[in-house]
């Protein structure tokens, strides 16, 4: 049985319209005078996406290199969001679904995202799905996805009191980068064909359950016995 949901964002949940890539852009502009390397952000962290900016820039990488970058950033999303003119959306069948699994009290949700903390909590506030989230595993965690989700176990313990297995755990993402996180943790993965990635190419990267949208019924079937 599916205990613990762990939600990734950009492409699962919600699509900012490219308001948080241009942030990213904006803060190289703004700290480096330049917008960078071409990004490839599906599936990837903060903390990597930045390693490869300051590489690109011949910069040293250090916790106030990260602090600063991460300030800048946080300040351009939060504008991009709020008046950028970026047709954001939250994704079909998110708000639903989540709404669903929060009148479940035997299960416990959380995110599970390569996005920064205070990147994570500007867009699911900015999208109205924030309340859904009291904890997370984040791109500033670890630069390498597959990391992360020992960190969404632990603090999913500490938020709801009990340890949860893999076994109990499904993670829910758009990207190949999604479903080896889940492979590495050990837990199911729900894929959902809202991001960049079809339905074919993430069956083949090995997602145990895929679908078009997160309203899909078989979705509703994976917490209909809990």
């Amino acid at each position: 049985m599916v205990k613990l949901w762990l939600f990734d964002i950009d492409g699962t949940l919600v699509d900012t319209g490219g308001a948080g890539m241009r942030a990213l852009q904006e803060a190289a502009e703004e700290c480096f005078g330049g917008s960078g390397p071409e990004l490839d952000l599906a599936g990837s962290t903060d903390l990597g996406v930045l390693a490869g900016i300051l590489a690109h820039f011949d910069r040293a990488h250090g916790p106030e290199e990260e602090a600063a970058f991460f300030a800048c950033y946080l300040r351009h999303l939060e504008k991009n969001l709020a008046g950028g003119g970026y047709a954001g959306r939250v994704l079909p069948g998110a708000a639903e679904l989540l709404e669903s699994l929060s009148r479940l009290p035997e299960v416990t949700v959380g995110l599970l995202t390569g996005n920064i903390a205070g990147g994570a909590a500007a867009k699911m506030r900015h999208y109205g799905l924030d309340a859904h989230f009291a904890f997370g595993a984040y791109g500033c965690d670890h630069a390498d996805r597959n990391l992360l989700g020992p960190v969404a176990l632990a603090r999913a313990a500490a938020h709801a009191g009990r340890d949860f297995t893999a076994a109990e755990t499904l993670v829910i993402g758009d990207t190949p980068k999604d479903v080896a996180c889940a492979k590495a943790m050990g837990a199911r993965c729900l894929a959902v064909a809202t991001g960049k990635f079809n339905a074919e190419q993430l069956r083949e990267c090995g997602a145990d359950v895929v679908v078009e949208r997160l309203d899909d019924p078989v979705v509703l079937g994976m917490f209909a016995g809990v």
